[in-house]
């Protein structure tokens, strides 16, 4: 172990946000690097592990701004797990559309910018990045996130429960009429549910509240869904932890995101939190109307 060091390494996409998640770390007290060539970090690490060091937080980005360095990121990987260094790799990515108009927005150029276009630029990194997103603990999409949201969710996700080297389940609760989430490993519909939208009572609410939760958890067909939905899950995260995946993003979704879905991911999130498993719930739609 690293003796007590909290190690988190940013990377992802260029315009995903990397720079304002940094400042969220730094908020919170870590000691942050930005655009740190994978090269360095053993020496980092090897500095902050010293006896008398005082700096038990460090965060870092590592980016394809570091050109040729940042090919070897993989490697880096491989030689702080075998030194027994205890890090949280984060991935932050958005659809091309978001990284398009925001490029534009800023009139930046593309890190990996050359003779062709910026919707070229981002697929030839989301190429060269995806070994990374498969090994990422936190896998975060911010497409449709503002500087706000996203450092709430690494408060809420990262920051709050500080190291870990355990698969990560989402429970992600989300609106089919809004899209479905892209990062979803597995994906679960409840929409042939009772929906509490049709009571005018419960329609202001949403799953987060306890009227809601009770109508959706009492419904018809509710019970006999869960001990079968919960009967797949229990033969799945074994096997998934197993495998040595980081992380596995499960989404539930309604009509609007609001009701149903909420209800029962707090109720897988809930399940799986009891037994010892480090699971988040999200709920990406229920603040729409």
């Amino acid at each position: 172990m690293t003796g007590g060091l909290e190690f988190v390494i940013l990377t992802g996409l260029s315009g995903a946000g990397k720079s304002q998640a940094l400042d969220s770390f730094e908020d919170a007290g870590y000691f942050c690097v930005d655009n740190l060539p994978p090269e360095l970090v053993p020496t980092l690490v090897d500095l902050f592990r010293r006896e008398g060091s005082k700096v038990d937080r460090v965060a870092i980005v590592s980016d394809v701004r570091g050109g040729v360095y940042f090919e070897q990121t993989e490697h880096l990987l491989d030689e702080l797990r075998d030194r027994g260094v205890d890090y949280t790799l984060i991935f932050l990515e958005a659809s091309n559309e978001a990284l398009v108009r925001r490029f534009k927005e800023s009139r930046r150029r593309h890190p990996l910018a050359g003779g062709g276009s910026v919707i070229d630029d981002i697929r030839e990194e989301r190429r060269r990045l995806a070994g990374l997103r498969e090994r990422a603990h936190v896998v975060i999409d911010t497409s449709a996130s503002n500087i706000h949201e996203l450092k709430a969710r690494l408060n809420a996700d990262v920051i709050r429960h500080g190291r870990r080297s355990s698969i990560v389940f989402a429970i992600v609760s989300f609106g089919y009429k809004y899209g479905i989430p892209i990062d979803a490993d597995l994906l679960f519909d409840v929409r042939f549910l009772p929906n509490p939208h049709y009571d005018l009572r419960l329609r202001p609410l949403t799953g987060l509240d306890a009227d809601v939760r009770d109508y959706v958890l009492g419904s018809s067909g509710t019970e006999e869904y869960l001990e079968r939905l919960f009967a797949l899950l229990d033969f799945l995260f074994p096997k998934y932890a197993a495998e040595g995946k980081a992380h596995l993003t499960i989404g539930v979704g309604c009509t609007g995101g609001r009701h149903r879905s909420v209800a029962i991911a707090e109720a897988i999130a809930d399940r799986y939190q009891k037994q010892g498993y480090y699971t988040v719930a999200r709920h990406r739609d229920v603040a729409r109307d």
